[in-house]
């Protein structure tokens, strides 16, 4: 009788760690349940309930303890999901949406309202052309929790709009720990034969070799050339060097060979093939320990590893919303990606009185894209029978290393016991004094990106290519390097005070933050381009023959190679950041909680066009107009503010909280945005224009939450939140042709946002039989914005319309399945996302909706002992595809398929 009666709070034990949403008095209960079953089968269970229980009772606490609305994802939560990435995982919070799977939209504000925080530190960016962090980079095994903090305090950075992820990396165990995971997957699109190319003989480990490098001749000749690589220029260069022609053929000739000759030095293995593909391949390991030196000493350790490499094939097709039948881009694309991480921390401790800890973090996320698109625009139409084909090579790598060091410090009985005399007896015990230094660098490395293009005759009916031959002309083939460098240093301390009175405590706390980031973007486009060949029948062979060394070398063939592109795709950008903040929060009678507080930050921002191949004061590496260095810089200091007040009771429920908050933030432009630069959006393959007259955002901010936990362990929760933005930082779009779509940055005029958030996790016990071992966890957001577009956008369509990427409702549901033997469990996911604005049109265009992606995924674990777990995870189970409708054409579709993982797991 008692067996039964445990295992029916079994599923429920399960569900509230799930949630996060448990009292320390139902966990009491549980516990006393447990006593009375002295079984040894039934004590065994119960530690399979004090895992859980564990990180429950932590990350519940946290969130009834913090001061402002924050949402907390746990371990446990993300597993029994099977997110693999943060960025995945986080869809699972109350507001929060995904974009190109990379990006958080937090209550209905873009990925720059959105900051990123790692263990609390910030973190550099491998985004090429955002200042934000791609969370797909975060692989879920390196995570202990995530911390979505949505309404502001004075203790974090002020660029803060709607809110702030904090990545907790896991800790040092209290005892010796060791796991292996060795899983594998696949895809419903990937049939097995995919597109490839000849690569490196690193590529399974996710870094080139320097097959596909700028070559070193390549580098000194530009030196030698100034930048200008064409026939011209090194006739200038050879003729300025003292070299004596009889003619001005004959130098002409020489500087056309050496042009050939340096074009041989470019890697043109580039052959677009077919070629097998391995299933998906996931292995995660770690070890840590801590260790006891006497009663005071502490040392302890955790070191972990993974890998995965997956193959995934798209089909991608766009649209022009005015010519949907005649005007298309179908493009077919092949990825191989490769995932690794590596992390180390190392801590000591004395006496739960000082504590110091380093952590060391290695990612890299290595993409490599082969995609045959076949287009048509307003030059070729489907009914001409005419149209273009491109071919496209990109080896995309990103990499991260973060060095972190904090400490704790507190002066207690331990501590002035080892100073002789009593001096530091005057300090209070409960002052403690905590530190933080961060050195972390990112980067990402695109080696010889490879565009070639294609002329096709196609079939005028259905568009069916019939033959493709390498375009002659301006426009045969593109050459691009780039590397991105970002490194940042963050540092800074802060002290906390506690103070007890009769009816009430009060924590005073203040410190000092600096943070100092540096960035260097560098592009290198190059183009070998056919003006004429002696035989057009070589044009019609595979990529690499096209552009082999006899067809470049032929005399008869007119091959050249150029340096390509303005001299404004490269750039260096600086940020300073000074902060120092002061805050109190007060409890009376633990009922009522005030906490605020106020931020001042000195912000200093510079951003430079940089040409790396200026060599002449009339072509300088840096602009040398005093106005135009002027519009680079930008500094800004101010005041922050943030208001918390909370009501503690047990209205309705055995907790109850009720808080109310209000706050002043900003939100800065990203670097590369201050910059009149034009881009191509490495997300969207969109032209994108900088402003260097765009201003930050300031934000008002105004929450109000309410919490009840019951007694059960099911919980509730409602919130309303409010946004007036003043300069909201926005895209528009901007005049082009058609074949092309551009948009800029500009500041609108204002901004609102309103919204409600409903989330709660609730056990099916109460409707009775088998539905005992089931639960409920989801949560609701539905919201309204509007944005008025002012005076600075070209001609918008609509004057007020929703801010861009804004969804009127978000939904996320759980059910979840537990065993009574406590062998298995299910967990049933589904997410939705109401239509969003992707794109707005411009002079009476329409705008451009992103439309709802449900998603439904499905996680099975089996436990076969205590240290066993084998998981099989089933995701996007509806086969549903991305699609953007633009005036009711779909104008955008891609189908990501569904995928299946299984995976084995050995824990100690």
């Amino acid at each position: 009788m008692v067996k039964n009666e445990k295992f029916q709070r079994a599923p429920l034990v399960l569900a509230i760690a799930a949630a996060s949403s448990l009292t320390p008095q139902v966990w009491a209960q549980v516990e006393m349940d447990d006593v009375q079953a002295p079984q040894a089968q039934q004590i065994e269970e119960v530690m399979v309930q004090g895992r859980l229980r564990d990180s429950a009772e932590m990350l519940v606490s946290e969130r009834l303890e913090e001061e402002v609305v924050t949402d907390i994802l746990g371990s446990e939560m993300i597993g029994r999901v099977g997110d693999s990435t943060v960025a995945a995982a986080l869809r699972r919070v109350s507001g929060l949406s995904l974009v190109n799977d990379k990006f958080v939209y937090v209550r209905g504000l873009g990925e720059r309202y959105s900051s990123t925080t790692l263990n609390g530190a910030t973190v550099p960016s491998p985004d090429l052309s955002r200042n934000v962090i791609p969370l797909d980079l975060f692989p879920t095994s390196v995570v202990e929790s995530l911390a979505v903090q949505k309404s502001y305090s004075a203790d974090k950075a002020a660029g803060f709009g709607g809110g702030n992820v904090d990545i907790r990396t896991k800790g040092i165990p209290d005892a010796l720990t060791y796991s292996i995971e060795i899983g594998t997957g696949m895809n419903t699109e990937t049939d097995g034969d995919v597109l490839s190319y000849s690569g490196g003989s690193d590529d399974e480990f996710g870094t080139d070799d320097g097959t596909r490098a700028l070559s070193g001749n390549i580098k000194a000749a530009m030196q030698r050339f100034r930048g200008d690589l064409s026939v011209a220029g090194i006739r200038r260069t050879l003729i300025a060097e003292g070299n004596e022609y009889a003619t001005e053929q004959e130098a002409e000739a020489a500087a056309q060979a050496l042009n050939r000759e340096l074009a041989l030095n470019l890697n043109r293995d580039i052959a677009v093939e077919e070629d097998s593909s391995d299933p998906d391949m996931d292995i995660k390991a770690s070890v840590g320990n801590r260790f006891y030196f006497g009663e005071q000493w502490e040392l302890g350790f955790l070191a972990g590893g993974s890998y995965k490499s997956q193959w995934r094939e798209t089909e991608r097709i766009k649209r022009s919303h005015g010519f949907p039948e005649e005007r298309t881009d179908t493009r077919n694309e092949s990825t191989y990606a490769v995932n690794m991480s590596g992390n180390l921390n190392i801590g000591v401790r004395f006496a739960d009185e000082h504590e110091v800890e380093a952590t060391t973090l290695f990612l890299r996320n290595t993409d490599d894209e082969t995609s045959i698109s076949d287009y048509f625009n307003e030059n070729r139409e489907i009914s001409d029978g005419l149209g273009f084909r491109e071919y496209a090579l990109k080896y995309e790598e990103r990499e991260m290393l973060v060095n972190q060091v904090k400490g704790s410090h507190s002066l207690g009985l331990q501590s002035k016991a080892m100073v002789p005399g009593g001096m530091l007896d005057w300090v209070p015990e409960e002052l403690r004094v905590d530190w933080f230094y961060t050195d972390a660098a990112a980067s990402t490395d695109i080696p010889n990106e490879v565009n070639v293009y294609s002329d096709n005759i196609t079939n005028p009916a259905t568009g069916e290519t019939i033959i493709s031959v390498v375009s002659t002309g301006s426009r045969s083939a593109d050459f691009r390097f780039t590397e991105l460098e970002d490194e940042v240093r963050n540092y800074g301390w802060s002290v906390t005070l506690p103070l007890e009175f009769s009816a009430s405590t009060l924590e005073l706390s203040g410190g000092f933050a600096r943070t100092e980031k540096g960035r260097t973007y560098k592009q290198t486009q190059l183009r070998l381009d056919i003006f004429s060949v002696a035989d057009n029948s070589i044009l019609g062979g595979s990529l690499d023959q096209v552009f082999g060394d006899e067809n470049i070398t032929d005399t008869d063939n007119n091959f050249v190679f150029d340096r390509a592109g303005s001299n404004k795709q490269s750039y260096i950008a600086a940020t300073l950041t000074d902060a120092v903040y002061g805050k109190f929060d007060w409890t009376f009678n633990e009922t009522w909680r005030l906490s605020a507080g106020a931020r001042w930050e000195d912000y200093n921002q510079v951003a430079l066009e940089w040409n790396p191949y200026g060599y002449t004061p009339d072509d300088p590496q840096i602009p040398t107009d005093p106005d135009e260095l002027a519009q680079a810089v930008y500094a800004q200091d101010d005041v922050y503010p943030s208001l918390s007040l909370t009501y503690m009771g047990s209205l309705w429920a055995e907790t109850f909280q009720l808080r109310f908050g209000a706050s002043k933030t900003a939100v800065r432009p990203d670097l590369r945005e201050i910059t009149d630069a034009i881009y191509i959006d490495p997300i969207t393959d969109e032209q994108v224009k900088g402003n260097a007259n765009v201003r930050p955002s300031e934000i008002n901010n105004y929450d109000v939450r309410g919490e009840w936990f019951f007694d059960s362990g099911d919980s509730l929760t409602i919130s309303a939140f409010y946004k007036d933005i003043t300069d909201p930082i926005e895209f528009f779009e901007a005049a082009t042709s058609d074949t092309n779509q551009l948009r800029e940055i500009v500041n609108a005029e204002s901004g609102e946002i309103t919204g409600v958030e409903i989330e709660g996790m609730k056990s099916l016990g109460f409707m009775g039989g088998l539905m005992e071992i089931f639960f409920i966890q989801g949560n609701l957001t539905l919201q309204d914005s509007e944005l008025v577009a002012g005076i600075e956008a070209d001609a918008p369509t609509n004057q007020v319309r929703e801010m861009a990427g804004a969804s009127e409702y978000v939904v996320n549901m759980l059910v979840g399945f537990d065993s009574p033997n406590g062998s298995h469990s299910a967990t049933l996911g589904y997410n939705v996302f109401g239509e969003r604005l992707y794109l707005a049109g411009r002079n009476g265009a329409p705008d451009a909706f992103e439309q709802p992606f449900h998603s439904l995924d499905l996680t099975y674990s089996w436990y076969p002992s205590n240290e066993m777990t084998i998981k099989a995870k089933l995701q996007n189970l509806l086969d549903e595809s991305i699609e953007i409708e633009r005036s009711d054409v779909i104008v955008f579709e891609e189908k990501p398929g569904s995928s299946f993982a299984l995976s084995a797991q050995y824990k100690f």
